[in-house]
């Protein structure tokens, strides 16, 4: 099965948790959850932020350590085994289709509002559009969630500063109208307003630089969000009266027309449009990586994971979801909340326990480049927290949880016992209770497969990042080339003689020049110097033979032998960017060497 291409950094991985996040949680779930606490309405959404900081630390871990497309599904999978991989990954599938189910509700809504056309026929031909977004690619999607994020933030501060002086306080009392129990209750509630933070493990295979990237851009948008919430629900509170408040169904925007009249309604209900459509886009987005990652492992037909070659994109996997969200919509808007947020929690709780497992299985290849600090306490006490919330909220949170873990148990019993075989991190631990010579190969194996694919990716951007770069201003031979790729790597600190010797060798075997238009000589040196790549640009061309008179783009690659995989893989990358549609044309128009430097370690991930 292809891997995913490694298109998001920081500020997508910021951006799709955000934008998962920030929806119909806070323009329409504070009008249903108003009545369930009072004015202390904030403080609820703070504790749930906190809640899902402290579980978000240990799916951190386990992200970086497993970057793979289906986040928790793979390393709850790969920690407990095939059965509870199913159950979670069909969960955590389930939840995210409900919460963008969620979200497009609310699009439907407005849409509703503004023109008069059935929130039911809307609802469906949004899901149509979504799907379609998410087919055309991962990096248009994202490009579009960046900037639909960046407009949505900032119409939320505006709307605390302008909103903040005319708070009045008398409509804090009472503060906790069902009493402490009531907001603890309420922040269960309100807690798959934070089911955005497991859509960064569903994408951890399409982010680059995991080990800093995940962790970052996690945590950042936690503390963002949940001062957003916490500061517009504590304005709204201020500004509307209870009567009004309590089952609105746009009660922010109707907290801004207090202040800023009509056009302060139109610029919360803008603002909430574009916080479903980027929960919409993420989360459709993100939903479709659980049953990609269910069929690589043979728990769904092997057509469900197919890769788009030409957008990269699972097209099977995003209509299935499509189809799934689709059915969602006509669920009750309360039990699809309950539901989502029970399952999110249960999602939480197993992955808190995988840590707990996978730290006491004496993997040696479980290397995590991030760590959840305070373990075990942390994990303890985070499924205890959990434990309780899902029992607060009741039994219809619970039973819809219970449908749905019965229908990813049939999937399982009925498909995937007979066709999965992956190894598992439980029975390691109990072989080391037991005897340690019991230990099998498997797990360790693939563990050390997706180390080595991670760090390899890494590698090759290191390389690309410090690749030394010159311009040729006149014509010359490869030959007089080789002595100039020997002069420049003795500057380095490699042997001159063996470099040339290397390269002269090389061309005798057959040409480097792979193209009319570009050349890789290459080759393997003794010793232990560091891999390193040098780019030539020559304006004139270089004379290898008839058929490439004019060679204009260079790479030279020296390294040793121990560093064997990083060459070939940095080889492949090279390969990949040369024969790009775009390659020639780009290299001709940079206006100089350090320009192409840049994009081509941008391209090296994409490669």
């Amino acid at each position: 099965m292809p891997a995913l291409k490694q298109n998001l950094k920081l500020v997508h991985v910021f951006s799709i948790a955000s934008g998962a996040m920030i929806s119909s949680g806070i323009f329409i779930l504070p009008g249903i959850a108003f009545n369930m606490t009072g004015p202390s309405l904030f403080l609820s959404y703070i504790l749930a932020g906190f809640v899902a900081m402290v579980g978000a630390l240990s799916i951190i871990e386990l992200a970086t350590a497993m970057p793979r497309a289906g986040g928790d599904y793979f390393f709850i999978g790969r920690t407990f085994g095939p059965l509870a991989g199913t159950v979670t990954g069909t969960l955590s599938w389930l939840a995210l289709s409900l919460k963008t189910a969620f979200a497009i509700f609310g699009l439907s809504e407005i849409i509703f509002a503004l023109s008069g056309i059935p929130s039911s026929i809307a609802a469906l031909v949004l899901t149509a559009v979504f799907v379609l977004i998410n087919i055309k690619g991962v990096k248009e999607t994202v490009t579009l969630e960046v900037i639909l994020v960046a407009g949505l933030l900032l119409i939320m501060a505006g709307f605390i500063i302008a909103g903040a002086p005319a708070v009045r306080r008398d409509y804090f009392t009472p503060f906790f109208s069902n009493g402490i129990n009531g907001s603890l209750s309420t922040a269960a509630f309100v807690f798959v307003s934070f089911g955005g933070l497991l859509q960064v493990a569903t994408i951890a295979e399409e982010v680059r630089n995991p080990q800093k990237n995940i962790q970052r851009g996690t945590i950042l948008s936690i503390v963002v969000v949940t001062l957003l919430y916490g500061g517009i629900i504590l304005v709204t509170t201020g500004l509307l009266p209870a009567q009004n408040f309590t089952g609105s169904m746009t009660p922010v925007a109707d907290a801004a027309q207090i202040v800023l009249g009509r056009p302060g309604f139109i610029i919360i209900s803008v603002a909430a449009a574009l916080a479903f459509v980027t929960t919409s886009i993420a989360g459709l987005l993100s939903a479709s990586r659980y049953p990609l990652a269910l069929s690589r492992d043979n728990l769904l037909p092997g057509w469900v994971g197919k890769i788009s070659r030409r957008s990269g994109a699972p097209y099977y996997s995003i209509i299935l979801t499509g189809v799934v969200i689709a059915l969602a919509l006509q669920l009750n808007i309360d039990i699809l909340v309950k539901s989502a947020s029970a399952v999110i929690m249960l999602t939480y709780i197993m992955s808190n326990i995988a840590v707990m497992v996978l730290r006491q299985s004496g993997l040696s290849n479980y290397k995590p480049l991030y760590k959840a600090p305070f373990y075990p306490a942390l994990q303890i006490i985070s499924v205890l927290i959990y434990i309780f919330l899902i029992a607060d909220m009741g039994w219809s949170a619970m039973a819809g949880a219970g449908i749905f873990m019965a229908f990813s148990v049939l999937i399982y019993l009925f498909y995937g016992k007979n066709k999965a075989s992956h190894d598992f991190a439980l029975i390691h631990l109990l072989k080391n209770v037991v005897d340690k010579r019991w230990q099998e190969e498997g797990l360790e194996e693939e563990l050390m497969d997706i180390i080595h694919h991670r760090d390899l990716n890494a590698n090759v951007r290191k390389i690309f990042s410090e690749m030394k770069n010159f311009e040729l201003t006149e014509k010359i031979s490869s030959q007089q080339l080789f002595e100039r790729i020997a002069d420049d790597t003795a500057a380095l600190g490699y042997d001159r003689a063996e470099v040339l010797q290397g390269l002269e060798e090389r061309e005798k075997s057959f040409s480097t020049a792979l193209t009319p238009f570009t050349a890789i000589p290459h080759m393997v040196i003794k010793g232990d110097k560091p891999l390193q790549m040098l780019m030539y640009r020559s304006e004139k061309g270089i004379f290898f033979n008839e058929e490439r008179p004019a060679v204009k783009a260079v790479f030279a690659l020296i390294g040793n032998e121990g560093q064997r995989s990083h060459h070939l893989h940095s080889l492949a990358a090279l390969a990949r960017i040369i024969t790009r549609e775009d390659f020639e044309k780009k290299w001709a128009q940079s206006s100089d060497c350090e320009e192409l430097r840049l994009w081509l370690t941008e391209m090296s991930h994409d490669s």
